[in-house]
């Protein structure tokens, strides 16, 4: 059985919607599931699993969240290494550059992009919650 951790941070319940569905779509996959957040997830868990979605919704001028997420992230970074990762996320603005920046930090890491990243303008409709549910089934 596979050890799968979702990672997220919500500020508005939009993102947390979708880390219910990557939860779910490892569960129905077998795997193991973690769900927490930033705050709970430092470089020393990195290796207890076989695979992590992030999920973090772009804020400001779109960006990761400043105060609790994006340190956490900074600070697993270079433990991802051969890791199977997925990202995920909310957005309310712009046109998802918070995504692509930080995908491209991702793979600068070393880490595996187990399936393209999962976006959501607002509250996650059908299809965003089908395709987080299929991030998780990446994951597992």
């Amino acid at each position: 059985m596979s050890k799968v951790a979702v990672v997220f941070w919500s500020g508005t319940g939009n993102t947390k919607l979708m880390a219910d569905a990557v939860e779910a779509g490892a569960k129905e996959k077998g795997a193991e599931v973690s769900v927490m957040g930033p705050a709970d997830f430092s470089a020393d868990k990195v290796a207890e699993f076989d695979g992590i979605a992030f999920g973090c919704p772009a804020m400001g001028a779109e960006v990761l969240e400043e105060s609790e997420f994006d340190p956490m992230f900074t600070a697993v970074e270079s433990s991802l290494s051969g890791k199977k990762v997925a990202l995920f996320g909310s957005y309310g603005w712009g046109d998802g550059q918070w995504m692509r920046d930080w995908e491209e930090r991702t793979k600068a890491a070393g880490a595996t992009l187990a399936t393209d990243c999962v976006m959501a303008n607002e509250t996650p409709d059908d299809a965003a919650i089908a395709s987080c549910k299929a991030l998780g089934a990446a994951l597992a």
